[in-house]
């Protein structure tokens, strides 16, 4: 604030505070921020996109006091004196200023043109933003129509807030125009492992502040509205992304699939189970039953895997990303980065599916390590796979789009510790070159 000579009544907001890296192993609080600044109203966000923070001018800006109910699927944490203290859980971050509303369609576009670049970068050609809402989807669509995306963006409604009769109005687009192109819909059922907020069929080991010994958090949406809501999606053949990170989540989200099959054979649907990160080996079976993706967030055993042996304990904590176990049961599966919460890196990504090793040096689940060309084909084939686009994406071939990377080491051959290092020497999208590394 000082350095940037903010005016007063501005407001200041951050992103990607993490809780397992401070010393006090807790969130800041109200008072904490009001340290900063009591006449400027701040608010962070946690990593993980789940939590966030907001100073006492903040929240009394925002009309957040001790009469301030918990929205459906969100928390707003309390002091003693049933005060708020500042941190606000899942759908409750709602109830603070947005930072974004302030910036101009121009300036927003100017960022995700440059976001687009970040990818090509990383070696990425196709890109998923998701949990979306129609006016936003809107614009993308627009803007590239304007001007083509240079590589592939497939983008996802927010289904969890939308009515009945706009859900019902959502088409799947299967062709793109100018780089873009509608991918169905995404449901949101619980929060984060990280954040202490996945939702549980067995309490934590460790939970947030004052949390009691049997809380397994909770769900982000009604359950009920799920498993009515679903069944209709499937039939329409609209793709469905459903975030679940805890295995209470994980078995909902089954729960509405095994309703339909058990009046008839499921089509072609390939759900896809995003992050799954706390998933059972018995829901890994009922997955492969039903012709569930997995598309798991690989990147936790490093960035979080010390802190999850404190959450869930380390039988659960080793099982965190189970992509052997889902492999050995001929799952189709993905990996992802779920950027911005850690950067697009996928040779990093993949490092992590290999190696398993935590920020300070433990191996989380070694049973669970893959090799080098498995951890590849979920990024590649079996990322086209779950996107419906086996046939044109996916691996080089004849007929197929001119979508690949050229690295600077062979990632089979080298050995796994430096795989994380490899760079990306050029990305190709289209038969275009959109990224080459400079000299």
């Amino acid at each position: 604030i000082e350095q940037n000579s903010i005016p007063a009544g501005t407001l200041v907001t951050g992103f990607g505070y993490d809780d397992s890296l401070l010393e006090e192993r807790r969130h800041p609080t109200r008072i904490d921020l009001d340290e900063a600044s009591t006449v400027h109203p701040i608010v962070i966000r946690h990593v993980s996109g789940h939590l966030a923070v907001g100073n006492s001018m903040a929240l009394a800006g925002a009309g957040i006091n001790a009469d301030t109910q918990n929205p459906a699927g969100g928390i707003v944490r309390r002091l003693a004196d049933g005060s708020p203290d500042g941190v606000m859980e899942e759908t409750a971050m709602t109830l603070l200023p947005d930072a974004m509303a302030s910036l101009t369609p121009e300036r927003f576009a100017e960022l995700r043109r440059q976001a687009l670049k970040i990818y090509a970068g990383y070696g990425i050609t196709t890109i998923q933003d998701s949990n979306l809402p129609l006016e936003y989807i809107e614009v993308l669509r627009q803007e590239a129509a304007v001007e083509a995306y240079p590589v592939d963006m497939v983008a996802y409604a927010m289904a969890n807030p939308i009515s009945d009769e706009v859900l019902d109005s959502i088409e799947l687009e299967k062709e793109y125009s100018n780089g873009f192109r509608l991918g169905g819909i995404k449901f949101t059922l619980d929060g984060s492992p990280q954040g202490r907020t996945a939702w549980l069929t067995e309490p934590y080991r460790e939970g947030p502040p004052g949390a009691a010994d049997d809380y397994v958090a909770y769900p982000s949406y009604e359950p009920s509205e799920y498993l009515r809501r679903i069944p209709a999606i499937i039939e329409r053949g609209l793709p469905a992304l459903v975030h679940v990170n805890g295995d209470a989540a994980i078995d909902l989200m089954l729960e509405g699939l095994e309703a339909i099959a058990q009046k008839g054979p499921l089509p072609d649907h390939r759900s896809v189970a995003i992050h799954a990160q706390l998933a059972r080996p018995d829901q890994l079976d009922r997955m492969r039953d039903l012709g569930v993706l997995p598309s798991f967030y690989a990147v936790h055993p490093f960035f979080w895997g010390d802190w999850h042996r404190l959450s869930f304990g380390d039988e659960r904590a080793s099982f965190i990303s189970p992509l052997r176990a889902a492999l050995d049961r001929g799952i189709p599966l993905t990996i992802h980065n779920d950027s911005p919460v850690v950067p697009p890196n996928i040779m990093r990504l993949v490092s992590i599916a290999v190696n398993r090793e935590t920020r300070s040096g433990h191996i989380l689940g070694p049973d669970q390590r893959v090799s080098v060309i498995e951890a590849l084909h979920a990024v590649t084939l079996g990322a086209a796979y779950q996107y419906f686009e086996e046939d044109d994406k996916g691996s080089i071939e004849v007929g197929k789009r001119a979508d690949f990377v050229v690295l600077a080491q062979d990632p089979r051959t080298v050995d796994a510790s430096v795989i994380a290092d490899i760079d990306i020497v050029e990305t190709i999208s289209r038969g275009v070159s959109v990224f080459k590394k400079s000299e």
